[in-house]
C-alpha cells in the first residue's frame, strides 16, 4: 500500500525559553563552559490543559491573561540551580526559589546550547547513532495529581526534601523520609523510588560528574537513565534493609509516604532496590522498570486498597483515631528481556481503538517494542485491572508520543496518542498502533533562515544533505526535530482537517464502523496522493471536502464494478489456503515473549490502495462497509438538521449522501433526501431497488411522536444507531437533544442510559419532576443558552417551554449554571457565592466580584456588588455638614459608612450625618461666650473645655459601635485612628483655639485611657470577615514605643478574633515590655480571639507577664534561680518561656494546675495573680488592674466548660482580703472573679458537680445572704464550713465518678482537693474574718446570675431575695437591689415581659406602698425611712429596664421600646421637667428623697437599655431623645465622663455597624452585654476601680451581623425588595410573618424559620432554614443561607424597581407602552400627519430599557426606533415587531423575540414563494420546523409538557400559523397532478424555473401531511392485496398509515379507485 507523504510544519528554532529570560535577567550566561552548579539547567516542556483549573462545575475556568495569550503554546518547566521558571509560551508566568538546589544531571545540561557539539561528537559522520538526550534525565521535577485532586501540582525533588508547588501559587515542602532517587507520577499519587542504604556515592555537590556517573552505576546498579548523585543522609543499617520498602508512594502532601507491597493480594513488602522505575503514567496505573541484574523490563500495574485497622497498625504510624491509610501493591503484568541495558525511553500510546500501548525504545537496536494492553476492569473513569495483549516491533532509532488527526477518541483517562518514529534510514513515520499512516518530511521550499549554519562548525555549511536524525520534546501534535547539521527546529504537525464537516464525517466513520472496515478506511485517507489536501497547511475547507467526498465515491465505483464472479474467490494455492488457515492464524500469536504475540512491521512498497482495499474485501463485504458508511454520514445529516448555523454542510452532505444511497439501491434514503432538499431530484437517475429495503431514521418524526404521543408510542429506529452508542463524541449534539425530550415525557434513568436508548449525563441536584430533570441534564450536558439558540425553533420551542415552567420556583441546591439557564442569575450568583466559602480568603482577589466563564454563562457578565464595606458613593451629597468648621479633611474615621447601601437605607434622610457629628471627637469643639473678652472668661472657657472634654474622651466609645465592622484595611497600610481633640474653638472670635490649661488640668492623665479607647473604636471598624489578618501588619503597626493607642487596637483585633496570628513569642514580646494598657488590651484580646477554647498556651501566656531573656541572665542571677527552683518543686509552673536570640523556646515543667505561670524578667518575678503564690513565695506588687484583666480573660477563654480547679480559684478570688495599696480597686478585682466564675459555669448551675451546693453556698454568703436571722455581715469561719478541703473531699469520695477510679487515683485527687483547702486556708479564707460583703456581693451576685442563667431556678430565685422588711432595706444597699433585680431575671428568663404589671410585679410591697404614700402626711411609713424606700423603688426599675433590655437586646419589640421610652421620660421628668405631657401613671416626687446623681445614673441606665433593645434600627424617636441627653450641660444634669460614655454608647448602640448589626440573646451573648452595661459607671477617664473600662467594648462580642440586602443581579445595585419573614411558634405566640423591606435587619436565628422574596417585581426565591438555638452564621460559614448578608434577585422584564417607582402601579407599564405603541401604529398608517416622528420613536426604546435590562429587547427597540427602520414598506412587519416587543415585554420572555421573528419570516418567504415570483426557499427544512411547532401547541392542549395548558407563545398565534401553512397549498392548481405523479411513479417536476418552485411546493405537502414514499406505498399494497381484493377502504388507510394526514388518504383512495 502506498505511504502518503506529509509536510512538518517549521515553527522556528527550538531554544529554551529559560535561557532566554535568564539573559533578559541578566541571570548566568547561557555558553558557561564552567561546570558550576549554576551553570547547570534542566527544562521539559508540556501542555497547558495539564495545569488548566477547574471550576465547581467541572469546566475550563478562564486563565489569567498572561496565561491565556499562551495557552495554545508550549509551556515549558525551567530549571537552575534552585530557581524553577514556569513559562508560558513565551513569557515568564511564575518562578519559584527553592531553598537548596534541585538533584539533576549532567546529560541534559545545556542541551539546546551545546547541541552542536554533542551532535558532532555522537554523530561525526551521518550516522545514525541517534541518542536521545531528554531520555537521560532521571524524574526530578514532574506535574502530578495528589489524592484525586482536580488541581495539579508541581513536584521538585531535592537533596534533602520534596517540594510542591500548587498551580495557586501555594508552596509545600516535604522532608524526604530515606534517599529518594526520583519521582514519578502516577493516578493515585507520586511514586518515589528510595535508594538502598551504601549504595551511593558520597559527594558534597547534588551533581556528579562522567566519572562519578560510572562509579555510581557500577555501586548501585542503576540504568543510564538513573545515575545522579545524593548527598549523604541518615543511613539505616542494613540489618533494617529488607523491611524498608525500594518503592514508596505519597497520596496526599499531608500523609506520609506509604510503603508498596507485591504479590497476588499484596502480601509482601516490595524491597527490590535493583527493580529501578523508568517510567510511569498519571493517566493509568502502570509504571515500567528495568533489573540491570536480570536483565529484565517489566510492566506493572499499582493497585490501591483499603487497610484494615491492624493493617493500618502493623505498616504505618497511624494511630487508632485516624482514617486508615490505603495501601498500594504493584503486580507483574509483563516481563521479557529485550535488551542488556534499559530501554532509551519508555511511553504511552494509544492505537486505532483507544487501546493504550507502551513503547519501549532500544537505540543500540534500533528498535521500537510495543505492547498493546488491555483494560480488564474500568471503575468511574479509572482503570483497576489491566492486561498485557500482543506487542510488535517497529524499526526506529527514535520515537515519540505525538497527538495528530486520530477521531477515534475514546470519553475517558486516555487521549489520542500516535506514535512518530525515525527509522534508520533518517525517515519519519506516522503509526496508529501497528498501522503505518503517513511519512513526514521536511517542506522542500524550507527557509534557509531555519538551516543557517553555526558558527562553531564551518564545515557543515551545506543544507542539501540536511537530515533528521532525532526527535525530542514533543507535546501535543508539536515536537522537536533535530537536523544533522546541529540545529533543533520546532515543528508542528497538522492534526486534521479545518473543514469542520469533513472533520464530523471521519470522526463518525471512526465510531459507526467496524474495526477491520476503519483500518482501512485510515489506509485510504492518509495513504491515497489524491487526499492530501485533508492534512497540507495550506489547503481550505472546500478542498478538503474534496478529498474526502472523492474516497467515498470512489469505492461507491469500485463496488459496482467489481463482478461477482470476484465476490465468489476462493484460493488458488496451497500457500493462500496456509496463509488463510487457523494454524497460521494460532501460529502468528505465538510470540519469543512469553505469551504474547510479535510481529516486525515494515513499510510495503507503493501500490494503487483501492485494489488493495478491493482485493482485501469481497462485494458482500465492502457492501457492507458502504452500508456502515451511510448509516454513519446519514447520523452526522441527522445531527446537522439541528443545527441551524450547518446549513451549508447540510447541503454538501445531503449530494454525498444521496449518491451513495442511490448507488446502493436505498429508495427511501434517495427520497428521504430529495425530500429535504428537491433540487437532487435532477441530479439523480432512478437507481436499482435494494432487495432489502430500509427506512431511514428520521429525528424530527421522532421528537414529533415524542410530542404528539409521547415517549412510549416513539419509535426507536428513528433515532440512528450511532446517536444511540455510548456518548458518541461524533453526533453528540443530536444525543443530547433526544435525550432532552426524552427526560422531559418522563424517561427512566439507568445509571447514564435512559429508557429511550440514549446516554445523557445528568448533574447533581435534586429534582421532583420531569422538567427539572431535563435541566439538570442540560447542566450535566453543558447545553446553555448559547447551545438553544443554535437549535430549530420547533426543537427549541419545546425546551424553551419546559425551562419556562422550572423558572418561577427552582429547587435549592442547583448549580449556578442551571439557574443561569433558567433565567435566574439572581440563584446563581447565590450558589456561586456560597461555592466561594470552601476557598481559602486569601485565594480570592475581590469576593464582591464574581464572574462565570462556563460556555452557556456568557450572558452573564461579570457583576461588582457594592457592600457597606468596600463601595462608597459620592461624598458631594452625604459629606459631613459642619458650617463652623475650619477643616474639611480632619479624618474622623466615619467617612466610609456613607455609601449606596445606607443612602438606600436611610434615603435622604440625615440622621447618619446628625450621628457622625455628635460622635466626632477629631474636631475642635465650640465654645460660646461673649463677644468682649474679659479676663474672666478665661475661667468660664476652661471650665467648659473640661466638661466638654469629659464628653469627647467619652466619644470613642460609641463610635466604635456606630462603625464596628464597616470597613476593611490594606495589609500594606497602617490603620489610621482619629485624633481625639480635648481644644476647643471660639465661633465668636473666628473660630480661635483654646487648649487645656496645662497647669490647672494634668492633661496626660487626661488622655492615657481615652486613647486607648479611641484606638479601640479605630480598630473595630475593621471586619471580622476581612479574611485572617495577618500577622506582619499587627507587627507592622506596633510602634518602637509601647503606647496605649496601639494597646486598644490589639483589643480591638482581639475582639474580631484576630489576635489568632500571634505567636507565642510575639505574645511574650508584647507581655516583656511591662506597659499597662498594652498588657490589659492583649490579654483581653488573646482571651476574646480564644474564648471558650482553653487554648493552653494562650491561657499560661495571660496568667504571665514577662519571660525569661536568656539561660545566661539565669545563671548570673541565683537568687531568681533559687526563686525559679522554688517553683519547680512546688510544682505550680506550666512552663517557662527562654528568649534566645529573637527566638521563644518552651521549657516544659510538671502541671499542677492551670491556674499560675510564673516567668522570670530583669531578675523579678511578676505575675498577674499574686494570690496564688505559694505562701513561702516573696510577695511581689501587681496592681490590681492587671489582676482584674487577668481573671477576666480566664473566664473567657475557659467559657463554658465548668472546669472545676478554675472556679474553685476564681471562687476564692471573690473573697480574698484585700491588703496594700489596693484596697479601693478591690471591688472591681472581686467584681472580674465573679464575672469569670460566670462565664465558665454559664448556664451550667443546675448540673450535678460534686462541689456545686458548696461553691453556691459560699456565693450566697459572699452576696449577702441573711443566715439563720444573723447579721448581713456574716463571719465565715472554719467552724461554720468545716474545711473547704475536707468537705470537698468527702464530697468526692461520695460520687459516683470517683467510686469506680482506680484507688491510686482516688489518692492523687484527694491530695489534690486537700491541697486546694489548704490553700484557701492559707490565704485567710477561712481564718475566721468576717467577709466584706460590699467587696464581695456584686462579684457574686454576676456569678450567680451568670451560672444559672435562663435555668428557671426558683431556689436560687428566692435564696436571692428583694427586701421586704424595713430592716432590710436599712441594710441592704440599694445597687445590691438592682443587681439582685437583674440576677433574679436574668435566672427566670422567660417571665420578663415587656409590660408595665410586669415592672410593678418586682417591686416589693413595703416599697410600693412607701412610694405611693410619699408626701402624704397622714399615712405613716411605720417607722421606715423614706429615702430608702424610694432608693430601693429607683433601683428595682432600672434593674428591670436593664432586664428588658438583655431579654429584648436587638429585637426592636415595639411594647419594650415603648415602656422603656416612658420610664426614660420618667427619670428625666423627676430631675428636671421637660415634658408638661408626661404620663402622670408613676410616682412623682422621688427628686425629694432621693440624690441627683443616682436618678442620673437610673436614667441612663434605662437610656443604655432602651438603645439595646433598638440596636441597629436607627430609631429617630430614640434619637432625639439621646441627642437631648447629649446636649445638656452641668446646670441641666450630671455631665460627668461615666454619664457621657452611657450616653456615646447609646448613640452607637442605636446606630450599630452602621445600622448593620444587631445584638443576641445568646447565653454567652447576655454575659458579654451585662459586662458591658454593668450598673456601676466611673467617675473620670482614668477610674477603673469598681469597673474595669475595658470591660465595656465587650459588647463586640454579642453582636450578628443579621444585616441584609437585596442585589439587582442585572445592575449589580442594592435595590428595595419586600421580604416576607416567618417567625415559629413559641411559647409567647403562634407562627407569624412579618413583612420587611430590604435593606433590614432579620430576626434571631432561633426565631427564623423562612425567608421568602415577594412581590410581583422581582422573582421569587424562597430560603427555608432550620431554626436553631445557636449563633448568627459568621461571614464565610459554609451554611450561611445569605450569602453574608446579601440576596441576590432578579428584576421581572415590565417591573421598575421600587426607586424609580415607589408607588408601584401596576398598570403603568400597560398604559405606557400601548400608548407608546398606539402612536407609532398611527404614524405608519399617516406619516404627513405626525410632525414628531422623532420623539415617538425614541419612547419604545426609552420605555424598554426603563422596564427591562436584556440587551436583546434594547437592541430590538432601538432597531424599532432607526430611520432606516422607520422607512420600510412592510408596515404589518414593523406593526408585528412592536406587538411581538411588547409581548416579551409583559410576559418576562425575551428568548421569545427570536422565535416570534423567525416564525413571522419563514411564514413570509414562503408565502411570498408561492404567490410572487421569487425563490428565497430552496428545502423544506423549515415546513419540518413548522411542523414540530403544530405539534408543540398539540401536546400543550393535551396536557403533555406541564400541568399547565398555558403556553409561552399565543395559542391563537401557533393555530393562525397551522391555517396559513394549509392555504398555502391551495394557491397551486399543479399540486395535485405533481402529487399523483409522485404516489404513482415517484416522479418530481422538471426542467424549467417553474417546476423547481413546483418541487419546492411538493416536498412542502410531502412534509407537512407525512406522504409516505412511493416504494412503501407499493410495498403497503402488495402485502394488503394479498388478503382483499376490493378496494381498501379510508378507515384501513388510516391504520396503515396512522402518522399521515386525512387530506392524502382520501388522494391515496382517489388513486386505488381510479386504477
Amino acid at each position: 500500500m502506498s505511504v502518503g507523504e506529509r509536510d512538518l510544519i517549521v515553527l522556528g528554532e527550538f531554544k529554551p525559553f529559560g535561557l532566554i529570560a535568564e539573559a533578559l535577567d541578566g541571570k548566568p550566561p547561557e555558553n558557561s563552559s564552567s561546570n558550576n552548579v549554576a551553570d547547570k539547567y534542566d527544562y521539559f516542556l508540556f501542555d497547558s490543559e495539564l495545569t488548566r483549573e477547574r471550576d465547581h462545575f467541572g469546566f475550563s475556568v478562564s486563565p489569567p491573561p498572561s496565561f491565556s495569550s499562551s495557552s495554545a503554546a508550549d509551556h515549558e518547566i525551567f530549571i537552575r540551580g534552585d530557581r524553577i521558571m514556569w513559562i508560558a509560551g513565551s513569557r515568564v508566568y511564575k518562578r519559584f526559589t527553592l531553598s537548596s538546589t534541585v538533584i539533576m544531571m549532567d546529560s541534559k545540561m545545556q542541551c539546546a546550547t551545546l547541541l552542536p557539539s554533542l551532535v558532532a561528537f555522537h554523530f561525526p559522520t551521518e550516522t545514525n547513532d541517534y541518542v536521545d538526550l531528554c531520555a537521560l534525565l532521571t524524574s526530578q521535577a514532574c506535574w502530578c495529581h495528589m489524592a484525586h485532586s482536580p488541581e495539579a501540582v508541581l513536584c521538585v525533588l531535592q537533596v534533602d526534601a520534596l517540594t510542591i508547588f500548587s498551580t495557586s501559587g501555594e508552596l509545600r515542602s516535604i522532608p524526604l523520609p530515606g534517599m529518594i532517587t526520583s519521582i514519578w507520577p502516577l493516578p493515585c499519587g507520586l511514586l518515589m523510588q528510595q535508594a538502598a542504604e551504601g549504595n551511593l556515592p558520597l559527594s558534597s555537590s547534588p551533581f556528579l560528574s562522567a566519572r562519578d556517573i560510572s562509579l555510581s552505576r557500577r555501586e548501585v546498579h542503576l540504568s543510564p537513565q538513573q545515575c545522579l548523585g545524593f548527598p549523604t543522609m541518615n543511613h539505616i543499617g542494613k540489618a533494617n534493609l529488607a523491611s524498608v520498602s525500594s518503592h514508596l508512594i505519597l497520596n496526599d502532601p499531608l500523609e506520609e509516604p506509604q510503603p508498596t507491597f507485591v504479590g497476588e493480594r499484596g502480601e509482601v513488602l516490595m524491597k527490590d532496590f535493583d527493580e529501578r522505575t523508568i517510567w510511569s503514567s498519571e493517566r493509568i496505573p502502570v509504571i515500567a522498570s528495568y533489573n540491570r541484574e536480570n536483565m529484565k523490563h517489566s510492566l506493572w500495574l499499582v493497585k490501591v486498597n483499603s487497610c484494615s485497622g491492624q493493617e493500618a497498625n502493623s505498616s504505618s504510624s497511624f494511630n487508632g483515631t485516624q482514617v486508615f491509610p490505603k495501601q498500594f501493591s504493584f503486580q507483574r503484568i509483563w516481563h521479557a528481556k529485550c535488551s542488556q541495558t534499559a530501554a532509551t525511553k519508555v511511553f504511552l500510546a494509544t492505537d486505532e481503538n483507544a487501546a493504550p500501548i507502551i513503547c519501549f525504545l532500544f537505540q543500540e537496536q534500533k528498535s521500537l517494542l510495543c505492547t498493546r494492553l488491555q483494560v480488564v476492569e474500568k471503575k468511574d473513569d479509572i482503570l483497576v485491572a489491566i492486561k498485557t495483549e500482543m506487542s510488535w516491533s517497529i524499526q526506529a532509532v527514535a520515537a515519540e508520543p505525538v497527538s495528530v488527526f486520530h477521531p477515534r477518541v475514546k470519553v475517558g483517562v486516555l487521549s489520542s496518542e500516535d506514535i512518530l518514529v525515525l527509522d534508520p534510514e533518517n525517515t519519519v513515520y506516522l503509526y496508529s498502533g501497528k498501522q503505518c499512516l503517513c511519512k513526514y518530511i521536511l517542506s522542500s521550499h524550507l527557509d534557509q533562515h531555519w538551516l543557517e549554519e553555526t558558527n562553531k562548525y564551518p564545515e557543515n555549511r551545506s543544507t542539501r544533505n540536511t537530515k533528521i536524525i532525532g526527535l525530542a520534546d514533543a507535546v501535543g501534535s508539536r515536537i522537536n526535530v533535530i537536523l544533522s547539521n546541529g540545529q533543533m527546529i520546532r515543528c508542528a504537525l497538522r492534526r486534521g482537517p479545518s473543514c469542520s464537516l469533513t472533520n464530523d464525517c471521519i470522526m463518525a466513520m471512526s465510531e459507526g464502523l467496524s474495526s477491520p472496515f476503519y483500518n482501512h478506511f485510515l489506509k485510504l485517507l492518509w495513504g491515497n496522493s489524491e487526499t492530501a489536501d485533508l492534512s497540507n497547511s495550506d489547503s481550505n475547507p472546500d478542498s478538503e471536502w474534496d478529498s474526502f467526498k472523492s474516497i467515498i465515491l470512489q469505492l461507491c465505483g469500485k463496488s459496482q464494478s467489481v463482478s461477482v464472479k470476484d465476490s465468489a474467490h476462493d484460493p488458488h494455492s496451497a500457500w493462500e489456503f496456509l496463509i488463510n488457515s487457523e494454524f497460521h492464524k494460532n501460529y502468528c500469536a505465538h510470540n519469543f515473549f512469553t505469551g504474547v504475540a510479535t510481529v516486525v512491521l515494515d513499510v510495503k512498497p507503493e501500490t494503487d490502495c483501492f485494489s488493495l482495499f478491493n482485493n482485501v474485501f469481497t462485494p458482500e463485504e465492502l457492501s457492507i462497509f458502504l452500508t456502515e458508511c451511510l448509516d454513519s454520514l446519514h447520523a452526522v445529516y441527522e445531527n446537522l438538521k439541528l443545527i441551524n448555523l450547518r446549513k451549508r454542510d447540510l447541503e454538501r452532505l445531503v449530494i454525498l449522501l444521496s449518491k451513495t444511497a442511490n448507488l446502493l439501491g436505498e429508495e427511501s434514503y434517495v427520497d428521504y433526501y430529495i425530500r429535504d432538499f428537491p433540487f437532487l431530484s435532477k441530479k439523480l437517475k432512478r437507481c436499482v431497488p435494494s432487495s432489502s429495503p430500509r427506512s431511514p431514521p428520521n429525528l424530527y418524526r421522532w421528537i414529533e411522536s415524542c410530542l404528539v404521543h409521547g415517549l412510549s408510542l416513539t419509535n426507536i429506529n428513528d433515532i440512528p444507531p450511532l446517536v444511540r452508542s455510548c456518548e458518541s463524541s461524533a453526533v453528540s449534539w443530536s444525543r443530547k437533544v433526544i435525550s432532552f425530550y426524552s427526560l422531559f415525557s418522563g424517561a427512566s434513568c439507568i445509571g447514564k442510559k435512559l429508557s429511550s436508548g440514549v446516554f445523557c449525563n445528568i448533574a447533581l441536584g435534586s429534582s421532583s419532576t420531569s422538567e427539572e430533570k431535563m435541566v439538570l441534564a442540560m447542566v450535566g450536558e453543558k447545553f446553555g443558552l448559547q447551545q438553544l439558540d443554535l437549535l430549530p425553533i420547533g426543537v427549541s420551542l419545546p425546551l424553551r417551554h419546559v425551562i419556562d415552567k422550572c423558572r418561577e420556583s427552582p429547587p435549592t441546591g442547583w448549580p449556578a449554571a442551571a439557574y443561569v439557564l433558567l433565567g435566574r442569575e439572581d440563584m446563581a450568583l447565590s450558589s456561586i457565592a456560597y461555592l466561594n466559602k470552601h476557598k481559602e480568603p486569601g485565594t480570592q482577589t475581590n469576593r464582591h466580584v464574581i464572574s462565570m466563564s462556563a460556555p452557556y454563562m456568557l450572558q452573564l457578565q461579570p457583576v461588582t456588588i457594592p457592600s457597606t464595606i468596600s463601595d462608597t458613593i459620592g461624598m458631594d451629597t452625604l459629606k459631613f455638614e459642619d458650617v463652623n468648621s475650619s477643616d474639611d479633611s480632619t479624618i474622623d474615621g466615619m467617612d466610609h459608612l456613607f455609601n449606596s447601601s445606607t443612602q438606600l437605607r436611610y434615603g435622604r434622610d440625615l440622621r447618619l450625618n446628625e450621628v457622625r457629628r455628635l460622635l466626632c471627637s477629631a474636631r475642635p469643639v465650640a465654645i460660646q461666650t461673649s463677644t468682649n473678652h474679659t479676663a474672666s472668661d478665661q475661667d468660664v472657657q476652661q471650665a467648659q473645655l473640661w466638661q466638654f472634654a469629659q464628653r469627647t474622651t467619652a466619644l470613642p466609645f460609641g463610635r466604635g459601635a456606630f462603625t464596628l465592622a464597616t470597613s476593611c484595611t490594606l495589609l500594606t497600610e497602617a490603620l489610621t485612628v482619629p485624633k481625639l481633640v480635648l481644644a476647643g474653638r471660639l465661633p465668636a472670635q473666628q473660630n480661635a483655639t483654646v487648649n487645656l490649661d496645662p497647669n490647672i488640668r494634668n492633661i496626660q492623665e487626661l488622655r492615657a485611657w481615652p486613647e486607648f479607647h479611641n484606638a479601640v473604636s479605630a480598630g473595630l471598624r475593621l471586619s471580622p470577615f476581612q479574611g485572617k489578618m495577618s500577622r506582619t501588619w499587627i507587627r507592622y503597626n506596633r510602634p518602637e514605643e509601647p503606647n496605649a493607642t496601639h494597646a486598644g487596637l490589639l483589643l480591638a483585633l482581639g475582639l474580631h478574633g484576630h489576635l489568632t496570628v500571634l505567636s507565642i513569642s510575639d505574645i511574650f514580646h508584647y507581655y516583656s515590655e511591662g506597659h499597662e494598657s498594652t498588657t490589659v488590651g492583649l490579654m483581653l484580646g488573646l482571651a476574646a480571639s480564644y474564648r471558650g477554647t482553653m487554648e493552653p498556651t494562650v491561657f499560661k501566656s495571660i496568667m504571665s507577664k514577662r519571660p525569661l531573656q536568656t539561660l545566661e541572665s539565669l545563671d548570673a542571677r541565683q537568687d531568681s534561680l533559687r526563686s525559679g527552683a522554688m517553683l519547680l518543686k512546688n510544682n505550680l509552673v506550666n512552663s517557662i518561656f527562654v528568649e534566645d536570640n529573637g527566638h521563644a523556646r518552651v521549657l516544659q515543667c510538671k502541671l499542677k494546675g492551670p491556674f499560675v505561670c510564673l516567668c522570670v524578667g530583669g531578675g523579678s518575678f511578676y505575675v498577674h495573680l499574686p494570690a496564688r503564690h505559694p505562701s513561702s513565695f516573696p510577695e511581689l506588687e501587681v496592681p490590681t488592674l492587671l489582676q482584674s484583666a487577668a481573671l477576666m480573660s480566664v473566664g473567657l477563654i475557659f467559657e463554658g466548660s465548668s472546669h472545676p480547679q478554675t472556679m474553685q480559684m476564681l471562687l476564692g478570688e471573690i473573697g480574698r482580703r484585700s491588703g496594700g495599696d489596693n484596697v479601693l480597686e478591690r471591688e472591681g478585682y472581686a467584681l472580674s472573679a465573679g464575672f469569670s466564675l460566670g462565664l465558665i459555669a454559664l448556664g451550667h448551675g443546675e448540673d450535678k458537680f460534686a462541689f456545686m451546693d458548696t461553691l453556691v453556698d459560699r456565693l450566697f454568703q459572699y452576696a449577702g445572704e441573711n443566715c439563720s436571722g444573723n447579721s448581713l455581715l456574716n463571719p465565715v469561719t472554719d467552724e461554720n464550713c468545716r474545711g473547704a478541703g475536707q468537705q470537698m473531699l468527702i464530697m468526692g469520695l461520695k460520687s459516683k465518678q470517683y467510686l469506680r477510679a482506680p484507688i491510686t487515683w482516688v489518692k492523687q485527687r484527694a491530695s489534690d482537693l486537700m491541697a486546694i483547702g489548704k490553700s484557701l486556708y492559707d490565704h485567710g479564707m477561712l481564718d475566721g474574718v468576717p467577709v466584706n460583703v460590699d467587696v464581695t456581693a456584686p462579684g457574686a451576685i454576676i456569678a450567680l446570675a451568670l451560672m444559672f442563667l435562663k435555668t428557671e431556678s426558683e431556689v436560687i430565685v428566692s435564696r436571692l431575695s428583694i427586701p421586704r422588711t424595713n430592716f432590710e432595706l436599712q441594710y441592704l444597699r440599694p445597687d445590691f437591689i438592682m443587681l439582685r433585680v437583674i440576677a433574679r431575671n436574668l435566672i427566670m428568663w422567660s417571665s420578663v415581659n415587656p409590660t408595665k404589671e410586669w415592672v410593678e410585679s418586682q417591686i416589693p410591697e413595703i416599697v410600693k406602698n412607701g412610694v405611693e404614700a410619699l408626701g402624704d402626711d397622714i399615712i405613716d411609713m411605720e417607722g421606715g425611712d423614706e429615702e430608702a424606700v424610694v432608693q430601693a423603688y429607683v433601683n428595682i426599675v432600672t434593674g428591670s429596664c436593664i432586664s428588658l433590655g438583655l431579654k429584648y437586646a436587638g429585637s426592636r419589640n415595639g411594647n419594650a421600646q415603648e415602656l422603656l421610652h416612658s420610664y426614660v421620660v420618667y427619670f428625666l421628668n423627676e430631675i428636671k421637667p421637660v415634658s408638661s405631657s408626661a404620663s402622670c401613671i408613676f410616682p412623682r416626687g422621688l427628686s425629694k428623697f432621693v440624690d441627683r446623681s443616682t436618678l442620673e445614673i437610673c436614667l441612663h441606665l434605662a437610656v443604655l437599655s432602651l438603645a439595646m433593645v433598638m440596636a441597629g434600627s436607627g430609631n429617630l424617636q430614640t434619637l432625639r431623645l439621646l441627642r437631648f441627653l447629649r446636649n445638656r450641660n452641668s446646670s441641666d444634669g450630671q455631665a460627668n465622663f461615666g454619664i457621657q460614655m452611657t450616653v456615646s454608647l447609646s448613640i452607637g448602640f442605636l446606630f450599630l455597624g452602621g445600622g448593620m448589626r444587631s445584638f443576641s440573646t445568646s447565653k454567652s451573648s447576655i454575659a458579654a452585654l451585662l459586662a458591658t452595661l454593668y450598673p456601676r459607671f466611673p467617675t473620670g477617664p482614668n477610674d477603673n476601680r469598681c469597673h474595669l473600662q475595658a470591660y465595656r467594648h465587650l459588647y463586640v462580642l454579642a453582636t450578628e451581623a443579621r444585616w441584609i440586602q437585596t442585589v439587582d443581579v442585572d445592575t449589580g445595585l442594592p435595590v428595595y425588595a419586600p421580604l416576607d419573614v416567618t417567625i415559629k411558634e413559641t411559647q409567647h405566640h403562634a407562627e407569624t410573618s412579618i413583612c420587611e423591606v430590604t435593606p433590614c435587619i432579620l430576626p434571631e436565628r432561633a426565631l427564623l424559620k423562612r425567608v421568602r422574596v415577594c412581590g410581583p417585581r422581582y422573582w421569587a426565591q424562597v430560603i427555608e432554614l432550620a431554626p436553631q438555638d445557636k449563633p448568627w452564621w459568621n461571614f464565610g460559614d459554609k451554611n450561611h443561607p445569605f450569602n453574608s448578608g446579601i440576596i441576590y434577585i432578579k428584576r421581572k422584564v415590565g417591573a421598575c424597581s421600587y426607586v424609580d417607582d415607589p408607588v408601584g402601579c401596576q398598570s403603568l407599564l400597560s398604559r405606557a407602552m400601548n400608548k407608546a405603541f398606539r402612536f407609532k401604529s398611527t404614524r405608519y398608517r399617516a406619516p404627513s400627519l405626525n410632525p414628531h416622528t422623532k420623539s415617538g420613536s425614541s419612547n419604545v426604546a426609552q420605555l424598554v430599557s426603563t422596564f427591562s435590562s436584556d440587551p436583546s429587547l434594547i437592541a430590538f427597540a432601538q432597531l424599532c426606533c432607526d430611520s432606516s427602520w422607520n422607512n420600510r414598506s412592510d408596515v404589518d412587519f414593523q406593526e408585528f415587531c412592536l406587538q411581538v416587543l411588547f409581548e416579551c415585554v409583559s410576559k418576562d420572555r425575551p428568548a421569545l423575540l427570536q422565535v416570534y421573528i423567525s416564525l413571522y419570516t419563514m411564514i413570509k418567504s414562503m408565502s411570498d414563494q408561492v404567490t410572487q415570483d421569487v425563490l428565497s426557499l430552496c428545502d423544506s427544512l423549515s415546513m419540518s420546523n413548522l411542523k414540530l411547532v403544530v405539534a408543540y401547541n398539540e401536546a400543550l392542549l393535551r396536557g403533555r409538557l406541564a400541568s399547565s395548558r398555558e403556553g409561552i407563545i399565543q395559542q391563537n398565534f401557533l393555530g393562525s400559523l397551522r391555517k396559513r401553512i394549509e392555504d398555502l397549498f391551495g394557491h397551486s392548481h399543479e399540486l395535485e397532478s405533481d402529487l399523483h405523479s409522485y404516489l404513482i411513479s415517484g416522479n418530481w417536476p422538471q426542467d424549467n424555473m417553474q417546476d423547481i418552485k413546483r418541487s419546492i411546493l411538493l416536498s412542502w405537502y410531502l412534509q407537512w401531511f407525512c406522504v409516505p414514499s412511493p416504494s412503501t406505498l407499493q410495498a403497503t399494497m402488495d402485502k394488503i392485496k394479498h388478503k382483499t381484493e376490493t378496494s381498501l377502504p379510508v378507515p384501513l388507510l388510516r391504520l396503515v398509515f396512522p402518522h399521515t394526514h386525512i387530506r392524502v388518504i382520501s388522494e391515496i383512495n382517489k388513486l386505488l379507485s381510479s386504477g
